[in-house]
């Protein structure tokens, strides 16, 4: 289960979700009370640690089979506004996750991919142990990533990057993450969430209204994009393709279904 600790101006989130921390409506309501949580204590917390408990890795990325039995209980014209209503919730998520005053960091062993990939990008700093692959599969499904995952990406490294990743939906190593400017820092396997938390004591020696100012300074939200990306992908969303390959992956024998 995913929980959470507040202590000496460190908030620590532990995703720790079966299988791999997949982000559906489980998750998506942990993550809105961990934003809550940190807003009512927000001067207790200088610095926002995400880490995962799973095994498999940091996130494979949103609830495939939750989005299927969701979209074949629903009638063909209730799609749109059920698809809409998570991806305006996981929007304000991200959005505020991005923005927050306290410097975010993200620690990532193994799969982070889609969803996952996004949730990390929030965070101001991703520090990436060996093991770390990052991926934008959505194309497999006939979408975009939905969670505003490219216009984070396009602040963080060159357009080449970005259509590696979107275009052809392999999986890069930490290694090349951090030689694009994705991960702060690449350290080996089991020591990422040492490395997070000692950046992290580091920001609680800063004065918070200081620290907050140089993150809207050096970080802004790109609203725009933002809107087009959820555009697209319920325009997307809204095709047989969708449903077809979300059936293809749940109904797979595949033991490694995430993998490209």
């Amino acid at each position: 289960m995913t929980h959470w600790t507040i202590d000496a101006g460190i908030a620590h989130l532990v995703l720790d979700r079966p299988p791999c921390n997949e982000i559906g409506t489980a998750m998506l309501a942990d993550l809105e009370r961990f934003l809550a949580d940190v807003a009512d204590r927000e001067d207790d917390v200088a610095a926002v640690v995400i880490s995962s408990a799973q095994r498999g890795g940091f996130s494979a990325g949103a609830d495939l089979r939750e989005l299927y039995e969701g979209l074949r209980r629903e009638p063909a014209d209730r799609h749109e506004s059920l698809l809409r209503s998570f991806l305006d919730r996981i929007h304000t998520v991200m959005d505020t996750l991005d923005m927050l005053p306290q410097t975010t960091i993200a620690v990532v062993h193994g799969i982070c991919f889609g969803g996952g990939f996004e949730l990390a990008l929030a965070c101001d700093l991703i520090v990436a142990e060996r093991s770390a692959r990052f991926c934008f599969p959505e194309l497999r499904l006939g979408l975009v990533p939905g969670f505003g995952g490219i216009p984070r990406l396009e602040r963080d490294t060159h357009a080449s990057v970005v259509r590696d990743l979107l275009f052809t939906g392999r999986s890069i190593n930490a290694k090349r993450a951090l030689d694009a400017g994705i991960v702060r820092e690449v350290v080996p396997r089991g020591s990422g969430l040492d490395a997070a938390m000692a950046a992290a004591r580091q920001v609680t020696k800063f004065d918070a209204e200081t620290r907050a100012r140089a993150k809207l300074f050096a970080k802004r939200l790109p609203v725009e994009r933002l809107a087009e990306e959820k555009a697209l992908f319920l325009e997307l969303a809204q095709r047989d393709v969708l449903v077809r390959a979300l059936e293809r992956f749940v109904t797979s024998d595949d033991i490694r279904p995430y993998l490209p």
